[in-house]
């Protein structure tokens, strides 16, 4: 008492209370002893003592504990292992105003406890859904998804309560430093809370336990070598009267030993990992499984399996940005939120009729697919370069997919998605639905280019008869990316790849033809395969112009990349995410935009740098005029320029033409071009396209995405019950598929060996690895 006085001299009158507690014997009685006054790390308490600051010793001689890692994500598991130590544990107890409530029980709650427990049923079965963290509505409309460029494993650490351990969802553990076990009158906010605790608490012991009841009012649990020299046990029950769960009866800690070796716990299960991955969720959904596994591993010694810990990440995404399911039903009201917030954006829903019994459920309403663009999409494409790239990437969450993208380009070679569609997979009709809507609102203007890949869904969607997209109206060019990674796999070799780019590269048929003859010398099958492909849809010296320098689908890839961390929420939210994205990026480019305009500029840096470096190898030129007003021109490289050069070259400033291809390719003027512009003290601004001008860049983000209309304000929707189609489901057991086709463009190190499969072992492969026919020996003499 006089050191508490002296420690809190604001205290008056400080008060002691004592309560007489009966200790029964150690065969399965109430044993509220010195030593069980602690709480389990990392869970939260209101301790039901009232003293200020009691220092309380340990006994001297403890059981034997299992070891206990350490937190440390750059170090690995088991580098720091600390047994119980002997050392002064402080309780910081609450005001003596509220002790009555928590000595005593509610007049419903059963205080007679049974000497011993006979129920030997498994597992825990009440693991329950836990309640949803802030923010875990996906409806919200101020609750967008954050950017995911980047993981910040820090996050994992961070919480607001600086002292509180990660990933164990404790509201509060003030004075908790040092303890180990859990206390009787422990309280937690609910049972999900509960279990977590009492999860943890056995996992960081390296001990079993088993469920003997559970329901929604007690959990009782004990050490799985109950009866056979342990008699750890757990009582926890719900006081009605505050909803809180309290620890009712407490036997601990734990006297048995481990009886063998394991790399994985049982309880550690989804929901743990699932509570212990949210900040590193929450910074970013896109991180990968491996990493969250490795990380989980680290943090609790245990490695679980790879389907436990994708389960865990689902339900972590679930809980931060909305239910799987539930999200497909948000998605109707959403698009008539954002149609009163924008007037003028373009959403189409469509779903498939539910069956139940052979019969139609009219209340429901299966997903089918979703096409949606805004009003600054549309606008802002009327003053991008005359060309789209399209693609589509796989879905990463609990239900299957696709997202196709639109990606146009502005003069100061940004990217800009114009157009999203979410399908159940890639096939012509997907692709047709896409296109169509494409073409009818956003790209209406003649003589498009469309840039992809060599799909059949993609191809039957352009040639339809009535899609709009046959020339005149529309143009195809194939990514060359593609075409040389089909290409490679006839072939192999990357320096046939690499003449077979070169030739697709060329800006003239001189140039082209000088490529292909290399590749004929090479090997005769490769011109004729490549003969199988129109030339008009891999080569740039016959694509008129229109390609602009792009011959692949590189703006659309990067945009998959930047799209990667959306793949991975409910649909939903991926959609309000492409609504978050384009708002700050129309703000971030106009403000460039802005900001170059104010300083006088006329063109855009892009233009700038190509001009730059064109005018150092215009020195080396000599130039001859041909006619009286200085439109035609003859160029003599004194140096080659590059690895393929004519010497000569024709230059016609009238109709914006170079013998090089440069100055109708790209549409601003070549090295050729700006040698004669000099030689004839000619301004070469006007030869350069419209597009790269600073004033159609600006036009590209003049209208900005407009902030959304709350939630409440929303029109109602009346429509059936839109939910997800059960067939686009994962499967439920096994690893998870991989959605990621690797082909000859992912670049791999040519000079790493292949590795057995079995052994790791270069030389050979699983089928013919030595050692798949030995026999394992467990024990015995030879």
């Amino acid at each position: 008492m006089y050191l508490c006085r002296r420690q809190f001299p604001e205290v008056r009158t400080p008060e002691l209370l004592a309560k007489l507690v009966d200790v029964v014997s150690s065969s399965g009685g109430s044993n509220r002893n010195a030593n069980t006054i602690a709480t389990v790390a990392g869970s939260s308490s209101r301790l039901a003592v009232a003293s200020s600051s009691v220092p309380v010793y340990e006994p001297a001689i403890q059981p034997v504990a299992s070891p206990s890692f350490a937190v440390d994500l750059s170090g690995n598991v088991g580098d720091e292992v600390r047994y119980g130590e002997h050392h002064l544990t402080e309780l910081r107890c609450p005001t003596p105003a509220g002790v009555g409530e928590g000595l005593f029980d509610d007049p419903d709650d059963d205080d007679v406890e049974p000497d011993m427990i006979a129920d030997d049923s498994g597992d825990d079965l009440g693991a329950s859904h836990p309640r949803r963290a802030t923010g875990g509505s996906s409806s919200g409309t101020q609750q967008y998804p954050p950017h995911f460029s980047s993981l910040d494993l820090d996050a994992m650490r961070h919480d607001k309560n600086p002292g509180q351990p990660a990933g164990f969802g404790a509201r509060d553990t003030e004075g908790s430093a040092g303890m180990t076990e859990f206390q009787v009158g422990q309280q937690f906010q609910d049972k999900d809370e509960a279990l977590l605790s009492v999860k943890t608490y056995s996992i960081r012991r390296g001990v079993q336990y088993k469920v003997v009841e559970s329901n929604y009012r007690r959990y009782v649990g004990k050490c799985s070598e109950f009866g056979n020299g342990c008699t750890w046990l757990i009582r926890l029950s719900l006081r009605q009267r505050k909803g809180i769960w309290e620890v009712k009866r407490y036997n601990g800690p734990h006297t048995c030993l481990a009886t063998s070796i394991s790399s994985d716990h049982r309880s550690l299960d989804y929901h743990v990992i699932a509570t212990f991955i949210m900040p590193i969720i929450r910074a970013d959904a896109s991180v990968n499984i491996k990493v969250l596994l490795n990380a989980t591993a680290a943090h609790f010694g245990f490695r679980p399996t790879y389907r436990r810990v994708w389960m865990a990440k689902q339900k972590a995404v679930a809980i931060i940005y909305g239910d799987w399911d539930e999200s497909y039903n948000e998605l109707p009201r959403w698009v008539l939120g954002v149609q009163l917030t924008m007037p003028g954006t373009v959403a189409v829903l469509r779903t498939c009729p539910v069956r139940v019994g052979g019969q139609l459920d009219e209340s429901q309403a299966n997903f089918h697919r979703l096409f949606w663009t805004f009003p600054p999409c549309i606008e802002a494409f009327h003053h991008c370069k005359p060309l789209v790239s399209i693609d589509g990437t796989h879905l990463y969450g609990k239900y299957e997919g696709t997202l196709l993208v639109t990606i146009a380009q502005d003069g100061n070679s940004n990217i800009l998605p114009v157009a999203f569609a979410l399908v159940e997979s890639e096939n012509a009709e997907s692709w047709s639905f896409f296109l169509s809507h494409l073409r009818q609102h956003v790209t209406p203007q003649p003589g498009l280019l469309v840039i992809s890949d060599r799909h059949n869904g993609i191809k039957a969607a352009l040639e339809a008869p009535d899609g709009g997209w046959l020339p005149p109206a529309a143009y195809r060019a194939f990514c060359i990316g593609h075409v040389a990674a089909n290409f490679a796999l006839t072939f192999k070799g990357k320096d046939a790849r690499r003449l077979l780019v070169n030739a697709a590269y060329a800006k003239t048929e001189v140039e082209f033809d000088y490529w292909f003859d290399i590749l004929r010398s090479e090997n005769l099958a490769m011109c004729d395969w490549a003969n199988r492909i129109e030339y008009s849809l891999w080569t740039q010296y016959c694509d008129e112009g229109r390609r602009f320098g792009h011959m692949t689908t590189n703006i659309s890839e990067c945009v998959n990349s930047i799209l990667k961390g959306v793949r991975n929420l409910p649909v939903c939210s991926l959609v309000k995410a492409t609504y978050a994205r384009l708002a700050e990026l129309f703000v971030r480019k106009g403000r460039e935009a802005e900001a170059q305009l104010g300083t006088r500029q006329q063109f855009s840096q892009y233009l700038v740098k190509c001009i730059e470096a064109n005018l150092k190898t215009a020195r080396c030129f000599t130039v001859t005029v041909y006619d009286r007003d200085n439109s035609e021109y003859t160029v003599a490289e004194t140096t080659p320029t590059g690895s393929f050069s004519l010497g000569s070259y024709r230059v016609s400033l009238a109709s914006q033409t170079c013998d090089c291809g440069y100055f109708q390719a790209l549409h601003f003027p070549c090295p050729h071009a700006l040698a004669c512009c000099a030689y004839s003290r000619l301004t070469w601004q006007p030869y350069v396209h419209q597009v790269y001008c600073l004033s159609s860049i600006f036009d590209v983000y003049q209208i900005g995405i407009t902030p959304p209309i709350p939630e409440d304000f929303w029109p109602p929707y009346d429509g059936p019950t839109v939910i997800p189609n059960p067939n686009m489901r994962r499967a439920r057991e096994g690893r998870p598929r991989s959605t990621r086709i690797r082909t000859n463009m992912d670049d791999a190190d040519p000079n790493r060996p292949k590795r057995c499969g079995l052994c790791r072992q270069p030389g050979h492969t699983r089928r013919s690895c030595p050692q798949a026919g030995r026999p394992t020996h467990t024990g015995g003499n030879k």
